[in-house]
């Protein structure tokens, strides 16, 4: 396990600041980033880089998100004590340890095989306990479901209509939808059964969403 020293606090920190400067006002969300290093969750070959704004490379062509994109998702869910988060896409396990350390309790699929293995290990390590699961993102979790808030963390064409049904009345679901050459990050909130108040909040660059696992 990497240690987490003075200077990749001191890091994390002006990252912490820049993001404020960016827009990030949810000072919980901030305050989880400052603390949580985000060192642990990059390939050792881009430690260095680990606190710029920028998204790195991990395993299976995939990324581990811009920390801007990471707290701007967060802060749309509003997360509360409590909150049952369904999150399409672990990857790295940065976004899920983020909702995890804000109160929620998550249930985290992964379609890569080598990333759930890796992230699932990291978390034993860390004593992160969030709920892992190697499968399809498309279907999400019936058996856990409803959830009061969901995150898809990769580019889909269209919400899969299964994640729609497993959200709560009332709860919210973050995604970015794919428009081409970039991604329109976009809120539904469940009215009732049929009914979803949708909200847009800008472009964003993510890898796509893919169906099946690997």
């Amino acid at each position: 396990m990497q240690e987490d020293n003075f200077f990749q606090k001191g890091k994390r920190q002006q990252l912490v600041r820049l993001l404020a400067q960016e827009g990030i006002s949810d000072k919980r969300v901030l305050e989880v980033m400052a603390e949580l290093p985000r060192h642990f969750f990059v390939n050792t070959t881009y430690a260095d880089h680990a606190y710029d704004n920028k998204p790195l490379p991990i395993d299976k062509n995939q990324t581990i998100s811009q920390p801007y994109t990471v707290a701007f998702q967060t802060q749309l869910l509003s997360v509360e004590q409590g909150d049952k988060i369904l999150e399409i896409g672990t990857g790295s396990g940065y976004q899920a340890a983020v909702l995890l350390k804000l109160g929620a309790k998550v249930y985290s699929i992964e379609r890569h095989k080598v990333l759930f293995d890796n992230t699932k290990q990291l978390f034993d390590k860390l004593g992160l306990k969030v709920h892992l699961f190697y499968g399809d993102g498309f279907k999400g979790q019936p058996l856990f479901a409803p959830f009061d808030k969901i995150l898809i963390t990769a580019a889909a064409p269209t919400v899969p209509d299964e994640l729609l049904k497993q959200l709560k009345v009332g709860g919210v679901l973050v995604v970015p939808i794919d428009n081409g050459k970039s991604q329109t990050m976009t809120s539904f909130k469940k009215i009732n059964d049929t009914n979803f108040e949708v909200k847009k909040h800008g472009q964003f660059s993510f890898v796509p969403m893919l169906k099946g696992k690997e």
